[in-house]
């Protein structure tokens, strides 16, 4: 029998505050994210504007917070005056990024209202890609000013009287990406980010602005990038992004299992960077990270098979784009790289799961009457998302460790928990793909414990998927004992992630 996993969480070492931001999401005009995802005219479900009522309803169970708006490398190439005003108006464009058609039929005043309805504070991208400080700051102009400008007022007679108030805006999208459509060089792009936000910041200073860091940590420019935009941008940007997809190599679940390690040190970096230059925000505060992309994503079937297939000479409208199935195992990276960005809530400001509908996304929809479903990654995002608050603390682990070719060993059992006046939640995702483990958990005294966990189903294997057809992969009871001695007992199963709530007794 595998000796007991042993956790201690100190009530009294809370650290930082969880950002509510954490748990944003991601839409961009790209596949079937908006049109047939969220947007789907013809659907049983629709309601006045074109928009899914049962994709409206997971989304909200999703628990998100905030949603990056609307790109992505569709931004790069975007005109935003493209969105507005009478649909039957709006032009009709090539979307090179995507190799797609755009139709237009939802811009701003569409997705604005659509995200207050999910209850989502939108996060908006500027195109610095073909545009620049003029085209952002008209666009900030006509979504924030109240009246008596040409651009608020066309925004007025457009139908919207009232300012939208976005307040968090991304300054450009991977331009440090050759494939980006308008690449820049570092000093090119922290130039120009750098005099964005001056504008932006002389027509509403309430603005917080995120510099687009490294597009991923292999990048043959990250960490000199970071220095040089941040020397730019200091003391104008709020944040700086970083973006972090995991893929599973077949020959090395392991290491993919840990992909939270990484994570981890990919965010240090960029801390130290922050550090080491010296930003600050305008009000002296350091610098906040945006994890503003992240998730599991089979990149090297999109290189190999997908693209290949859509960068022909057909420009379809909303063709389906890397909808890849999650499995069990994706789940568990997943709600760990949850656990990574908790655990480092003292320097991340706030984080988006990429995508929100169909496009590498925890929601899944069939068009023309089709349902919509949850994925399996939706799981230890919803339960994440509803029950971290408060403030974080650090468990103590003491237990196995699992030998990874890409990390070297990593704790079995990874932990984070956070507390909210006298609510305790704990989070776990265990690594070990062969092997039970028994946990013994020290929270205090405690009453009303509930824990859920998801894993392999009955009759299925770690590369169990859900579908249109079903859902096997959902979140289970797990028993837990609570011994005389206070300690909480139960059993991880192999491959396994888990959310446990308590009530905290003084």
């Amino acid at each position: 029998m595998t000796s007991p996993t042993r956790i201690v969480v100190d009530r009294t070492a809370v650290g930082a505050d969880v950002p509510r931001r954490l748990f944003g999401s991601f839409v961009e005009h790209m596949g079937r994210c908006v049109y047939d995802g969220i947007h789907s005219p013809g659907h049983d479900t629709a309601d006045g504007q074109g928009f899914r009522a049962d994709v409206l309803e997971l989304v909200r169970e999703l628990g998100a917070t905030v949603v990056r708006y609307p790109g992505g490398n569709f931004v790069s190439g975007y005109r935003w005056e493209d969105g507005v005003g009478p649909r039957e108006e709006r032009p009709v464009r090539l979307d090179a990024a995507w190799h797609s058609t755009e139709t237009n039929q939802v811009g701003l005043h569409e997705f604005a209202e659509w995200a207050d309805a999910a209850g989502l504070e939108v996060m908006e991208a500027v195109n610095l890609g073909t545009r620049g400080v003029a085209e952002a700051a008209d666009l900030l102009e006509y979504a924030n000013h109240p009246s008596g400008t040409a651009l608020s007022d066309r925004r007025r007679d457009n139908g919207r009287e009232d300012p939208f108030g976005i307040r968090l805006w991304c300054l450009g999208n991977e331009m440090d990406g050759p494939w980006q459509i308008g690449h820049k060089t570092a000093d090119e792009y922290g130039r120009l980010s750098a005099e964005t936000a001056r504008m932006m910041r002389f027509i509403d200073p309430t603005v917080e602005l995120v510099a687009a860091g490294s597009s991923n940590h292999e990048m043959p420019t990250f960490g000199e990038w970071e220095r040089t935009v941040l020397r730019h941008t200091a003391g104008l940007i709020d944040h700086i992004s970083v973006h972090a997809y995991y893929e599973e190599d077949p020959a090395d679940p392991a290491s993919f299992l840990a992909s939270g390690v990484a994570l981890d040190r990919y965010i240090g970096e960029v801390a130290d960077i922050i550090d080491e230059v010296g930003a600050t925000t305008p009000d002296g505060r350091p610098i906040g990270i945006s994890v503003d992309e992240w998730n599991v994503w089979n990149q090297t079937r999109w290189n190999e098979v997908d693209k290949p297939r859509v960068f022909t000479g057909d420009w379809p409208i909303a063709p389906r784009l890397i909808e890849d199935d999650y499995t069990v195992t994706d789940a568990v990276v997943v709600g760990s790289l949850l656990i990574t960005l908790l655990r480092r809530s003292d320097r991340v400001s706030m984080a988006n799961l990429a995508q929100l509908v169909n496009v590498i996304a925890p929601i899944r929809t069939e068009p023309d009457g089709g349902t919509a479903w949850r994925q399996t990654i939706f799981h230890p995002f919803a339960l994440t998302a509803t029950a971290a608050s408060g403030r974080v603390v650090v468990p103590s682990v003491d237990g196995g460790t699992i030998d990874t070719p890409r990390h070297g060993p990593v704790d079995a059992v990874d932990s984070i928990a956070t507390i909210d006046g006298d609510t305790v939640s704990v989070f776990f995702a265990h690594r070990d793909l062969e092997a039970p483990t028994p946990v013994e958990l020290d929270l205090g005294r405690v009453a009303d414990v509930e824990a859920l966990v998801i894993t392999i189903p009955e009759g299925g294997d770690r590369h169990t998927t859900n579908s249109a057809d079903g859902e096997p992969v959902a979140p289970l009871d797990l028993p837990v004992k609570v011994g005389d001695d206070g300690i909480l007992r139960f059993t991880l199963p192999a491959l396994a992630w888990v959310r446990l709530t308590a009530r905290l007794i003084d």
